[in-house]
């Protein structure tokens, strides 16, 4: 079924929607880019005549009430941008009445789903490895599949729209469908966005191809480096995994964050890269600080020669050639991830320079895909978020279904 299709008059759709939004100390949400992105969905059902109940994690409870990652705190935000005055349900595992309450045209926000350990479906408080855990796990998959059967039990149709956790296999997103027949689930029109933002990139490759890498580690990007060095023509490794690459061909690096354990695996990147004829481009000088603040003193170092006491904190202002070089020739660019601790305008300079390189490539023609919360961010304090071909607010989810990965949350509703 597709959502363009479907008419919810009358009827009551729960929708696996993604809010999990940024938030400062005080509760205000800091980036509403994820409610907007839903909103197309989410207008649909109330504009048909339809009633709408929302359901969406945040943060990481781990099946406890945590106040601070409560749901109720953007329900101003969800108001706003819906134009109609949202309700709250305070347990989204009891929340029947305020459910068979909703007439046509109104919505509800459920609380967290992750206040119960039944949404993610792991065990709690039980050490993984032991006897006790595989019975706490078999006796949780029941308890998670009676959890989803009452979330289904709200509604008379379910809408996937939620791409960041597509690749997680929870109760709100590939369990729930179990309970509603091919005509009544279906996916979001954020979801049909991002699958075939997925399909423009690894489907349809025109040629040069750059991706670029960045984050701290290497070992939590390496099924997507090495996925990528088969389908590249050049490959950017960016931010703090750069001094893994530097100490493992024998730099110093200082106080530089570093994976010692995977300095092999740094190495055979390298080599894959010249086996595979991809472009491989690595930091070749860095912006070092003498502590991990904005204001702290600063100086150009190359990467691989880093003196005691300093610490790379972003890309230097050779190495940001390099990257432009890459990118203002590509004509499909896929960006995960930043160059430095962009978060401290003194040290967000590469990641800037990789943005601008970006958007002027896509004037060109390139397809750019943009993916990953804080490549997303980058983009938005930039402000160049219009001058992108599509910013996918799935980090994890995007770079799954990259590496080729089947996501739950997209077979549950195609099977």
């Amino acid at each position: 079924m597709k959502i363009a299709d479907f008419n919810f008059a009358g009827k009551k759709a729960i929708v696996r929607v993604d809010f999990n939004v940024p938030l400062d100390e005080n509760g205000n949400v800091t980036d509403d880019t994820r409610i907007r992105g839903a909103l197309p969905t989410l207008k649909k059902v109330l504009a048909d005549g339809g009633a709408l109940i929302m359901m969406s994690h945040m943060g990481k409870p781990k099946g406890k009430v945590n106040e601070k990652l409560s749901l109720s705190q953007i329900v101003p935000n969800v108001s706003a941008a819906l134009g109609v005055e949202v309700k709250f349900a305070k347990d989204c595992g009891n929340a029947s009445e305020e459910a068979a309450a909703l007439k046509p045209g109104e919505a509800l926000l459920l609380e967290n789903l992750r206040f119960y350990p039944e949404e993610e479906g792991k065990p709690v408080g039980v050490e993984k490895g032991t006897p006790e855990f595989d019975a706490a796990k078999k006796e949780m998959k029941g308890r998670q599949q009676e959890f989803a059967k009452k979330l289904a039990s709200y509604a008379d149709c379910y809408v996937m729209d939620a791409f960041g956790t597509a690749h997680r296999k929870h109760a709100s997103t590939a369990v729930i469908d179990e309970y509603f027949d091919k005509d009544h689930k279906m996916l979001g029109y954020l979801m049909e966005k991002e699958v075939h933002a997925v399909d423009a990139v690894l489907g349809n490759i025109k040629r040069p191809f750059t991706a670029i890498m960045g984050g701290s580690k290497v070992s939590t990007k390496i099924g997507i480096i090495e996925n990528l060095l088969t389908k590249v023509d050049n490959l950017i490794l960016c931010g703090g995994m750069t001094y893994t690459f530097a100490k493992a061909q024998g730099g110093h690096i200082g106080l530089s964050i570093c994976e010692d354990d995977k300095l092999d695996v740094a190495l055979d990147v390298i080599k894959k890269a010249k086996e595979n004829g991809v472009n491989l481009v690595l930091g070749t000088d860095s912006v070092c600080g003498d502590a991990f603040k904005n204001d702290c003193n600063t100086q150009i170092c190359p990467s691989g020669a880093i003196p005691e006491g300093w610490e790379g904190m972003d890309a230097g202002p050779e190495t940001r050639k390099l990257f432009a070089n890459a990118i203002k020739s590509a004509k499909t660019i896929l960006w995960n991830g930043p160059a430095g601790v962009f978060e401290f305008d003194n040290f967000a300079g590469g990641s800037k320079a990789i943005a601008e390189a970006i958007a002027e490539a896509t004037k060109e023609g390139a397809f750019s895909l943009i993916g990953g919360g804080d490549s997303v961010a980058c983009i938005n304090k930039f402000g160049l978020a219009d001058q992108v071909s599509y910013i996918s607010t799935g980090g994890g989810a995007l770079l799954e279904a990259i590496e080729g990965k089947v996501l739950p949350g997209v077979a549950a509703i195609e099977a």
